[in-house]
């Protein structure tokens, strides 16, 4: 890293990797430093903490039903508009969170987000809307397809993402973790 700084971007940005970056922790997949295991494990405590919000609240029932038909639920007198409004803050702070989780590992720039963009929404997609196992199983298999691509052959990496939406697309178009409708 301290190549690719160089001396002018030694008074920019600091140049060199922090000790406990350095020290791997040995799992049973491999070695893995412990910053990826700080992250995997604060978001996998996120993740549980959202299922049981949107599966064992009252309040994650009354988004879930606006979600499949909102005026049902204005109807029983609830204000969807500041539901909504809830919904959308939490999605926030979580993507708030990520941008600090993602930082130590990736760095700050200010188009942090834009890279990850397009295998966000493939995975929204591959593991069908509504479906948080389902975004955190495509999640796996976009990385694992993306990954053994890029290995074979690292130009056909972002290739093989839309491949697998448009293979997904046509043999269960709605994804292969949707919840049924209504």
């Amino acid at each position: 890293f301290d190549s690719l700084c160089g001396d002018a971007g030694k008074s920019v940005c600091w140049c060199g990797s922090p000790a406990v970056v350095e020290v791997g922790v040995t799992c049973a997949v491999g070695c893995a430093p412990p910053a990826v295991l700080f992250v995997f494990c604060h978001t996998a405590a996120v993740r549980l903490s959202l299922w049981l919000f949107f599966e064992k609240t009252s309040f994650g029932l009354i988004i879930r039903a606006g979600g499949r038909d909102p005026q049902i639920v204005r109807v029983l007198g609830v204000n969807v508009a500041q539901v909504w409004l809830v919904v959308f803050a939490i999605g926030t702070a979580i993507a708030g969170l990520a941008g600090l989780l993602a930082a130590p590992l990736q760095g700050v720039i200010p188009e942090m987000g834009g890279t990850i963009l397009a295998e966000a929404f493939v995975v929204t997609v591959v593991g069908g809307m509504g479906s948080i196992g389902g975004a955190v199983l495509a999640g796996l298999l976009v990385g694992v397809v993306v990954s053994l691509t890029s290995l074979f052959a690292p130009e056909l990496g972002q290739v093989s993402l839309f491949a697998l939406l448009a293979i997904v697309r046509v043999v269960p178009p709605q994804g292969l973790f949707c919840r049924a409708g209504p």
